[in-house]
């Protein structure tokens, strides 16, 4: 894994501009501090004419010595003064390139988006936006899903800004980083990060920080694909051997896939996919069989599979199939039909699934 570097960010520079005007105030509050005691203990003045010397003095003003001091008083004067005019100096110089930088505005940005950051609840985390974090980020864009994407390069976060998307930078294989977009709240988390190895790192801090988080992870080889699964990702993909199947099946069988790419995306504009759980608290077909509660009947949507809670899958379910309590329904239909299975079967969580785009 390449060494981790920490990155200039904006953020960042408004961070050090924040530090250093404050490092300014103190000191020039400071040196206020050491004027005003020495002339009230030293030159034996009251503190109302220590504090009145002092700030004419650091000011530079020229209204004169307020008591006539002696060679000693009027060294530490000078001192003061030079003390003064540098601080000062220095405070003026950091303010001036703040302004002209626009540090301000960007402080008052960042403060909005660690408010959204805040408020982030059972949303997706998307690692990268090279070719596949893009890709991921227009799939969720349009199913509707709060996502926000990360990625240490400021060109792909200022592309990502343009498309509207909810971004922040830095490492993502970083513990602090995902504290920073919520990991703890998120319900999925997808490492689609240039290396297998940033990838892995990514998936052991999220599962670290929050291990009832799907994680869905890139792999470049066979190999990174085991070693990511035994990391804890429930799911791996492999651009390459995915889209080699894939390319295989779209010239052996291109009108199956045509069908499936249109179901999957949605793209066709007729038919759909969802992901349905039965829970016994809401649910009011768990314990009937498919035949009686005419799932159906009802609503014309298709159930394709059911996956039982101990993860065995039925395909092509039957009349008879019994369905039972955590299983979770694969079921086809239009928009208009998966909204009305919707008000019979709850979704897997309403944070994480839409409801069926409508407009099919």
């Amino acid at each position: 894994m390449k060494k981790r570097t920490v990155y200039s960010t904006l953020e960042q520079k408004y961070q050090r501009i924040q530090k250093e005007l404050m490092a300014g105030t103190l000191a020039l509050v400071g040196i206020f501090l050491i004027g005003t005691l020495w002339y009230s203990l030293v030159e034996r003045w009251t503190w109302q004419d220590a504090a009145y010397m002092t700030v004419i003095t650091l000011a530079t003003v020229g209204y004169g010595e307020t008591h006539p001091l002696g060679p000693r008083g009027r060294l530490f004067t000078i001192a003061l003064i030079l003390m003064g005019v540098i601080t000062i100096g220095y405070i003026v110089n950091r303010f001036t390139e703040a302004v002209i930088e626009g540090y301000f505005q960007e402080g008052i940005r960042l403060r909005q988006r660690q408010r959204l950051m805040n408020s982030l609840s059972g949303h997706y985390i998307i690692c990268g936006f090279s070719r596949t974090g893009r890709q991921i980020a227009k799939e969720f864009q349009a199913e509707g899903v709060p996502f926000v994407v990360i990625d240490s390069e400021l060109d792909s976060m200022r592309d990502a800004q343009q498309e509207g998307y909810t971004v922040y930078q830095g490492d993502a294989t970083l513990d602090e980083t995902l504290l920073q977009v919520g990991v703890e709240k998120a319900i999925c988390i997808v490492a689609a990060l240039p290396s297998d190895a940033e990838n892995l790192y990514t998936i052991l801090s999220a599962k670290t920080l929050n291990p009832n988080i799907r994680a869905i992870a890139r792999a470049s080889t066979e190999e990174s694909l085991q070693k990511l699964q035994r990391g804890g990702a429930d799911a791996v993909i492999s651009p390459y051997i995915t889209g080699g199947k894939r390319m295989a099946a779209a010239a052996l069988r291109p009108q199956v896939m045509d069908f499936v790419e249109g179901v999957l995306t949605g793209g066709n504009r007729q038919i759909y996919m969802e992901q349905l759980l039965l829970d016994p608290a809401v649910c009011p077909v768990v314990g009937l069989t498919l035949q009686k509660a005419c799932l159906r009947a009802q609503t014309g949507a298709l159930v394709l599979a059911i996956q039982r809670a101990d993860g065995s899958l039925i395909g092509g379910p039957t009349g008879d199939t019994l369905l039972l309590p955590g299983d979770v329904l694969i079921c086809m239909g239009t928009a208009e039909q998966l909204r009305s299975l919707n008000q019979i079967i709850e979704p897997i969580s309403r944070q994480q699934r839409r409801r069926p785009r409508s407009g099919a």
